[in-house]
């Protein structure tokens, strides 16, 4: 199905019929429509910039490395490794449930945590409950929790969790899911001192952080991963939180990763 654009994908296919099926090259020329002359031309060495290039693909990344290189160079390099580019969303702007109330914003790390679900399954059909846990401020992913299932206890007992490694958040921003408007999570909440920021039913835009990490999470993750196990599917998310948190730049933080976000205000 589609077309394959590029000569250099034509001439792999080529090569995919010659070796897997034992076609002909003239017969796997014609299937692809690749001409036979641009099949035998030699394809000409790449130089080693473009070979570095290759190996980092962030525009930003490679301007805040030092790279002086344009962002058409980036993306043409990232067509002809058959790389998918980011599809544009449209962006909805949140408006307070209040009219001219202002919303809760996190002002420095560890002031608002966002918490959210996302569902999957294993290759058996069984059900998978992610719980993503996100500080506002740095973009930092503290916990991606990964069950069959998950209550008001197991939530609880998660944030406690990180409270070993971080400073209890002022306020909790959730939606009004069972698990997070329970009796148990409120008496934690007022016993701790930590607020609640519940959002308005069917606003998900007015949690804009933790959605925006659940849409990248499921195209880079769960659309990606055949998760055969619970334990892989743990395995695998924590990998994929820490890579998150290292090596994911983010354009309203001036194309720094989340643990930079985090490391330079400390220093400061």
């Amino acid at each position: 199905r589609g077309k394959l654009l590029s000569p250099e994908r034509r001439r792999r296919a080529v090569v995919v019929l010659h070796d897997r099926f034992r076609v002909s090259q003239r017969r796997a020329c014609r299937l692809t429509g690749q001409h036979r002359n641009t099949q035998r031309r030699p394809v000409p060495p790449a130089d080693i910039e473009e070979q570095k290039l290759k190996r980092r693909l962030v525009y930003r990344r490679l301007r805040l490395d030092g790279w002086s290189v344009n962002h058409k160079r980036v993306h043409r390099i990232w067509r002809e490794e058959g790389l998918q580019r980011p599809l544009p969303r449209k962006r909805k702007r949140s408006r307070p449930a209040g009219g001219s109330k202002e919303l809760l914003r996190s002002e420095y790390p560890h002031h608002v945590w966002a918490i959210d679900f996302q569902f999957d399954q294993t290759m058996n059909g069984r059900t998978l409950k992610f719980l993503n846990v996100i500080d506002e401020f740095s973009r930092v992913c503290l916990a991606i929790r990964v069950g069959r299932r998950c209550k008001a206890v197991d939530v609880i007992d998660t944030i406690e969790e990180l409270l070993k490694l971080y400073p209890p958040p002022t306020h909790l921003r959730m939606d009004n899911g069972p698990e997070f408007i329970a009796h148990a999570l409120q008496e934690w909440c007022t016993g701790s001192g930590t607020g609640t920021a519940y959002i308005p039913p069917g606003s998900p835009w007015e949690n804009p952080f933790v959605e925006s990490f659940n849409g990248r999470f499921r195209d880079e993750f769960l659309n990606i991963e055949l998760l055969a196990s619970l334990q892989e599917a743990k395995l695998l998310a924590e990998q994929h939180r820490i890579e998150y948190n290292v090596c994911r730049s983010h354009s309203a933080r001036q194309g720094r990763t989340p643990l930079e976000v985090l490391q330079q205000w400390k220093a400061a």
